[in-house]
């Protein structure tokens, strides 16, 4: 049995195709590539019953339906297979008893920006990759630095200046070139872009290279896979990029090709802040594309994408499963995010928060219904934001005894460069 069944990249606009075995970045038309595999192919190959008894408990567990064609190829430090926990109190408060969290949190680096660049990396190393470039809000160039670090790959990372500190410090500590601008990542993109253009390097934009997307796709795979190959009928996704709910679109209708699964495509929800909502405006009006979403502001720094380049795919795979977008403002994901803690003990990310935000929002609107499972994707681990909960315990003197009513001290915290500087 091959390692991989990829067939070729094509161009989602104007069909062209492209081989997998050189490096390529966005098609000549200016589109994103997608990867196409022979599913036929693997289908006659591999039943979905053999899975179950791999010992490999990462993404790779799925390389037939992952672009890298050599397993000396592979760049991993045990991604996926995260966690898919139900939220019973959570839920419960909600209205909606079977919601459940996929939890990326718990992947390295602590975020799922961790999949994609496992395969992103380990496909430019196939490539002969020897230096990538890329802008970030933060989680995505920790990850591609310390992965690249992994393959010997040099890796130069331009960022906000007001993204999470922490990420700066994962970058540095890879050995990674980091830059900051004192703008968003829309200004970010345009420095690499440039350098990018004068000195030849491999583009790891998100979209700008193939294989990204193919990491996000594994969280549907999983998904499938954990639910026993029944879908949940609605998919919460915070939504910058948007790569990830590409992606697990993309995983499921490869899934329904393979016969591995026959039910109907969840209702995907693109989950947006209200100051960068780009995403939603566009649903709204019945756009295909959206515009420019301009002095962009969240303390969701990771979804503060003010245009994204597959914002079409996004929106079509939104329309394709019946789906919507939701715009939630920071003081409700602040809020919800202390709620999921102090109920179900998970400390999510901002922009996790703002996906159950959103699920509150629409259970609420009638447009979940009671009886149905909802997952909601938790992209990344609170501990990465330090400041968006501020804590203010009394100070006890040595000896001194714990007395009266103890209750928790926490309010929702300030954005940690300042609501002046996050445009």
């Amino acid at each position: 049995m091959s390692f991989s069944y990829v067939s070729h990249l094509y161009c989602p606009k104007c069909e062209a195709k492209y081989s997998p075995q050189k490096a390529v970045q966005l098609c000549s038309c200016g589109s994103p590539l997608l990867v196409e595999y022979r599913l036929e192919e693997l289908k006659s190959a591999l039943d979905r019953s053999e899975l179950a008894a791999r010992k490999e408990r990462s993404l790779w567990r799925y390389h037939e339906l992952l672009p890298i064609e050599r397993a000396d190829s592979v760049v991993t430090l045990g991604e996926g297979f995260t966690p898919l926990l139900r939220m019973p109190k959570l839920g419960g408060g909600m209205g909606i008893p079977y919601l459940l969290m996929k939890d990326e949190g718990m992947a390295p680096t602590g975020s799922f920006k961790a999949r994609g660049a496992a395969v992103g990396v380990s496909k430019a190393k196939e490539l002969g990759v020897r230096e990538l470039a890329m802008p970030t809000n933060g989680n995505a160039g920790a990850a591609w630095a310390l992965y690249a670090a992994r393959a010997d790959i040099r890796a130069t990372v331009v960022m906000p200046a007001d993204a999470p500190e922490i990420t700066r410090q994962e970058c540095a500590a890879a050995g990674a070139c980091l830059f900051l601008v004192d703008g968003l990542i829309s200004d970010a993109g345009k420095i690499v872009a440039q350098a990018i253009a004068e000195e030849g390097l491999y583009d790891a934009s998100t979209l700008k290279e193939p294989y990204r997307i193919e990491g996000k796709k594994t969280m549907g795979l999983e998904i499938a896979e954990q639910l026993n190959w029944r879908l949940p009928d609605v998919i919460l996704y915070p939504t910058g990029g948007g790569v990830g709910l590409i992606g697990i679109f993309k995983a499921f209708r490869e899934l329904q090709a393979l016969g591995w699964v026959q039910d109907k495509l969840p209702r995907l929800v693109a989950v947006q802040a209200e100051g960068c909502a780009p995403i939603v405006q566009a649903w709204k009006g019945k756009k295909t594309e959206s515009a420019f979403w301009p002095a962009s502001s969240t303390v969701a720094f990771g979804i503060n994408v003010p245009k994204a380049l597959g914002d079409f795919l996004v929106l079509d795979a939104i329309y394709r499963t019946d789906g919507c977008a939701v715009a939630v403002d920071d003081r409700a994901l602040l809020q919800e995010q202390l709620r999921i803690a102090g109920e179900e003990g998970a400390f999510v990310c901002p922009e996790g928060a703002a996906a159950f935000a959103a699920a509150r929002l629409l259970r609420g609107s009638g447009w979940i219904r009671e009886e149905e499972t909802v997952v909601v994707l938790n992209t990344g681990s609170g501990v990465k934001y330090p400041n968006t909960v501020r804590a203010a315990p009394p100070v006890l003197q040595p000896g001194e005894r714990l007395t009266g009513r103890r209750e928790p001290r926490l309010r929702p915290g300030d954005h940690p460069g300042g609501q002046e500087r996050n445009r």
